[in-house]
């Protein structure tokens, strides 16, 4: 089997995974550089894909005061930066950038080039956010996608004010293609662009994920039924983009556990198992496995984390989200759970937050009704330390 490419059809045994992995007992802290096969950080602290909703243009491109914000963030040892759409289709969240069209690749390049002289590594998440949007955010006012029709929960902002979602249209195999198709442009936009690489949104329950679960993909076609065919859009997806760029500047982010309560799986750990095992044929950049765990959660209960079942499954670089605090990072790096520690919100209010952690400084407290829309108020405006 040639490099980066796997048979669909294949399934591997998760025991055999779980016997043949080799783990090297090493113990590191948050601020120790890492290193694998195809990444090199200045510490292990990756700031998680936050949704900001400051492309508020006609284009939806980046633009300065993006570039700023993820200038201000770039001791992290690598940003993920927000989902970025990979097509008009892909649209939900009104302000969210692009990186579909040539503007969009120019705006982009200013976030980069930012980062980049500051020493920083950024990956560009790829989203389609399937049928978490509306027709009056749609090409042509057609129905959002979806794989089985299922009407989200919940409300959507739009032009018109914030609406109930819609239900959603079931795509067609040649939607799903050119879909997967989009993936591939996305990824090579995003190389143009500047990013060190990509991660590829397969998680909390947007497009990949829709197919992914039991509980959203009710497909009687190849794409639907037994678990092969319910992952097999995202390893198409992965194969599409590996036509464009390398796999070493390949990420995926995955999110087992429910993250709505009309989405789910009915049996997250052999689902998900499944896909984890198979990503060893791959030869990925990393896995990134966000949990949604609230902080109080991941350090009165860290036997709750899901992160070392997947670590016995996967063989390459693994990354942790969800609730982390400087003590639940250090404790799985310790133990070798996880190889880079993801903050989310943190990192809002924090941009120097590694440094923050390192001297064990207070935290800004966030603005929560700047965590979308609003412009540099609650985004570029928070003070770093003696400042």
């Amino acid at each position: 089997m040639a490099k980066g490419k796997r048979n669909i059809v294949k399934s591997n045994s998760i025991a055999t995974f779980a016997k043949s992995k080799i783990k090297i007992k090493m113990k590191n802290t948050l601020f120790d550089r890492f290193q694998s096969n195809h990444l090199e950080f200045n510490n292990r602290a990756v700031m998680a894909p936050l949704t900001r909703r400051r492309a508020e243009n006609p284009e939806l491109t980046a633009n300065v005061l993006i570039a700023e914000y993820y200038k201000q963030r770039a001791s992290a040892g690598m940003i993920v930066s927000e989902g970025s759409q990979i097509s008009p289709e892909g649209y939900g969240y009104t302000g969210s950038p692009g990186c579909y069209s040539k503007l969009q690749i120019e705006g982009w390049k200013k976030a980069t080039k930012a980062v980049h002289e500051k020493g920083g590594k950024i990956f560009l998440q790829l989203w389609h956010v399937g049928p978490f949007s509306h027709s009056l955010l749609q090409p042509g006012y057609k129905l959002p996608l979806s794989p089985s029709g299922i009407k989200p929960e919940g409300e959507v902002l739009t032009p018109e004010g914030h609406i109930p979602f819609e239900t959603p249209r079931i795509m067609t195999i040649e939607e799903i293609y050119k879909t997967i198709g989009d993936f591939g442009k996305g990824a090579k936009n995003a190389i143009e662009a500047g990013f060190d690489g990509v991660e590829i949104h397969g998680a909390h329950a947007y497009i990949i994920d829709q197919f992914i679960m039991d509980g959203t993909n009710k497909r009687n076609d190849e794409f639907g039924g037994s678990i092969e065919n319910r992952s097999k859009f995202l390893f198409l997806v992965i194969e599409e983009i590996l036509k464009n760029i390398p796999s070493e500047r390949v990420g995926l982010r995955l999110s087992p556990k429910a993250v709505r309560p009309e989405t789910f799986d009915s049996n997250p750990e052999k689902t998900y198992g499944y896909i984890v095992s198979n990503l060893n044929d791959y030869d990925l950049a990393y896995l990134h496995i966000s949990e949604m765990m609230p902080p109080e959660t991941r350090l009165n209960f860290p036997g709750k984390s899901i992160i070392p079942f997947y670590r016995n499954l996967y063989q390459g670089t693994l990354i942790s989200c969800g609730g982390h605090s400087p003590e639940s990072a250090s404790r799985m790096l310790n133990k070798n759970e996880a190889d880079l520690i993801a903050f989310g919100k943190p990192f809002i209010s924090n941009p120097d937050l590694v440094e923050r952690y390192r001297k064990g400084a207070t935290l800004n407290k966030p603005d929560k009704s700047t965590f979308y829309h609003g412009g540099e108020k609650g985004y570029t405006d928070y003070p770093f330390l003696g400042s």
